[in-house]
């Protein structure tokens, strides 16, 4: 990454802060400069929305299985949810997604460790290759200097996430020493941490906590509303389905829903909700195979006249899958597709269907058999970390 030139270096620089000793480390260090930032003081140039060239900004960051966007790059992001409602699969099944795309993805964490987040990742399924080559780890232990956070802006400038994760609202926030309660503190919070990356151009998504009385919750996640009224990108809350709780060796379903969208291009893709409940925007699917490996869809929203038939079609494809993954496990042996369809009931081609979405989705081991066969086998794979 880019250093800080000596310039910069005695701009911030305060007594309190650094020994000579780091000073001199920083000095010596061959860098190249930050770009000065644009003032906000200076007038916006108006011509392309006064021509009607300005594009609208698109929701181009990670997607639904129908391929909608989710987030919109260079705006704030609120996810807010209970615990063990899904969060984290939700942030890391993006950051997969924009992984495979060829894009750089920086994960801010307050909350887990690295062997927690990264194992999750594997665990659905991202290549380690990858991984390594384009996810940023940073797990901030203490509240930032001047210099650790010129440093930090480097960084994003660098490499230009197109995705920046901070898991932990309410941690982070006293990591800076700000209470989340206090109005002040959230726009405090907002400028120091998240605005270099949305300048960086990232689309910045914080995983946040509901408050515990439902009959308070509403729109808002723990603290001020002030969360909502600065927000420039979606707010998204997460309701996690009755039954259907997110678990090793079981399917887990959580409603995403839409809190606001400031610019207006994610809510037209939703339904609107029940008895004046939150817009129906996805639902978010984790399917646990077992312990070292799930899948995360995030399906479109289904009309209410079809939503029990469309789940209950649903849920016969699940098992079918979870059937033949479980043959396969227990086979101890590659099969074939006739086997297969020998051990598993159902119709031949739901199994052939089945077998077929495993494969282009690397979720079974695949190798040539005789006469041209394909032979399945159960992958291994992470550990799964619950």
């Amino acid at each position: 990454m880019p250093r800080l030139t000596k310039v910069q270096l005695e701009a911030v620089q305060r007594a309190d802060q650094m020994t000579p000793q780091e000073l001199e480390q920083f000095i010596e260090l061959e860098t190249e400069p930050l770009p000065a930032p644009r003032s906000s003081w200076e007038p916006v140039d108006l011509a392309a929305i006064l021509d009607g060239t300005a594009e609208p900004i698109l929701p181009t960051v990670g997607h639904r299985t129908d391929g909608i966007g989710l987030f919109y790059p260079g705006r704030t992001h609120w996810v807010a949810a209970e615990s063990e409602s899904g969060k984290t699969w939700f942030a890391l099944h993006t950051c997969r997604q924009e992984i495979e795309r060829g894009n750089v993805v920086m994960y801010v964490d307050f909350e887990d460790d690295a062997a927690g987040v990264v194992g999750r990742l594997l665990v659905l399924g991202a290549d380690p290759a990858e991984v390594a080559a384009r996810f940023l780890y940073v797990r901030p232990e203490r509240k930032p200097s001047d210099i650790d956070m010129l440093a930090f802006r480097a960084q994003l400038l660098h490499v230009r996430p197109a995705l920046v994760v901070v898991d932990g609202v309410t941690e982070a926030m006293s990591v800076f020493n700000l209470d989340p309660l206090k109005l002040d503190d959230v726009p405090q919070f907002t400028q120091r941490l998240i605005r270099p990356m949305t300048e960086a151009g990232a689309a910045v998504v914080a995983l946040d906590h509901v408050v515990k009385a439902s009959d308070n919750r509403g729109r808002y996640a723990i603290g001020s509303a002030h969360k909502l009224n600065g927000l420039n990108g979606a707010m998204y809350v997460l309701e996690p389905v009755a039954n259907q709780p997110i678990g090793i060796g079981v399917t887990g379903r959580t409603r995403v829903r839409i809190s606001k969208d400031r610019p207006a291009q994610i809510r037209r893709h939703a339904l609107p909700g029940r008895s004046g409940s939150l817009a129906w925007f996805a639902d978010l699917v984790v399917e646990s195979h077992d312990e070292r490996h799930a899948t995360v869809r995030l399906y479109p929203p289904v009309d209410r006249q079809d939503d029990d038939a469309a789940q209950a079609e649903n849920g016969k494809e699940r098992q079918l899958r979870v059937e033949v993954l479980a043959v396969l496990q227990k086979a101890g042996r590659p099969l074939n597709a006739s086997e297969v369809k020998e051990r598993v009931r159902g119709r031949a081609q739901d199994k052939v269907r089945v077998l077929a979405e495993l494969e282009d989705e690397g979720l079974v081991n695949v190798s040539p058999g005789q006469r041209n066969a394909k032979l399945y086998s159960f992958p291994v794979t992470a550990l799964f970390d619950g």
